[in-house]
Parts: structure tokens; sequence; C-alpha cells
């Protein structure tokens, strides 16, 4: 396998894990009867406020695109901690528990309180937080963790 520089494993690690992310979003949109468009302009709603939802699809698209700034911002960040802290990429499984936990405590206490995001958000404990914590985890941290490892796993033959 070939080992990965750090900006190829944030772009892949950011793109599989946020690809991951959203498709579990609008996974449980879709499970609670919403809809991929309306999942998406609620993202967008960060930068846009209420306005995000009368926008169509152009506003979900921004949303998306807002999305998959967010997973490579993360992923770059993870990446340059691993670089740092080279201990990160021993147990993957406990970097990305970590690491998922952080990035849902960030969303939810920091990023979107302080953006045009018009809900209350927050962490109260209840079945859908913990998907999302799981989600945030499994499909998100972990793709990152992984890409992040190949930058320091030499080529097997």
């Amino acid at each position: 396998m070939k080992r990965l520089t750090p900006l190829q494993a944030t772009l892949l690690g950011g793109a599989i894990g946020g690809l991951g992310d959203i498709l579990f979003a609008i996974g449980m949109a879709i499970a609670r009867g919403d809809t991929a468009t309306h999942l998406l302009q609620l993202v967008a709603s960060g930068a846009l406020g209420r306005a995000a939802f009368d926008g169509g699809m152009g506003t979900a698209l921004l949303g998306l695109a807002l999305h998959f700034g967010l997973s490579l911002g993360w992923a770059a960040l993870f990446v340059l901690a691993a670089r740092t802290v080279p201990a990160l990429l021993r147990r993957s499984l406990l970097s990305a528990i970590g690491f998922g936990v952080l990035v849902l405590l960030a969303m939810r206490l920091l990023v979107l309180p302080l953006s045009a995001f018009p809900f209350p958000s927050g962490i109260r404990p209840s079945w859908p937080l913990f998907l999302d914590l799981l989600s945030h985890v499994l499909l998100f941290a972990l793709p990152i963790v992984l890409a992040a490892r190949r930058m320091h796993t030499a080529a097997r033959g």
C-alpha cells in the first residue's frame, strides 16, 4: 500500500469521512420524514440563518459544499496533530473515538452556537445523539484516522 502525503491524507480522509457523515445524516432525515434537500439547507443555515430554507437547491448545494469544507478542515487538523504526535496513529479506533467525540462536542457547543444556525444546539442525552456520536466516530473520524495512518505506513511488498 502506498504511503500518502499529508495533503493526500487530508483530502482522502476528509472526503470519505464527509461522505459517510452526510449520507448518515441524510438517511436519518429521511427516516424521520424529512428530505435530503432540507437537511442540506439546514447545514447552509449555519451561514445564512433561516434564509437558507428559501433558497431551494442552490442553498442545498451550498450546504453540501460547507459540509465538505468543514470535513476537510477537521481532517487537516487531525493530520497536523498526527504529524506532531505520531502516537495518535498507534491505536486507530481509540484515536477515532477521541477525535469523533471532540468533533461532535466542538460542532454542537462551539460552531453551531457561534453560527447563524437558527435552532438550539447542545448536548442532551438521547437516542439520536448516541447515533450521531457513533456516526462521528465510525463514519467520520475513523476514515480520517486511517488516512492519516497511511502517511506513516511504509509500502509492504
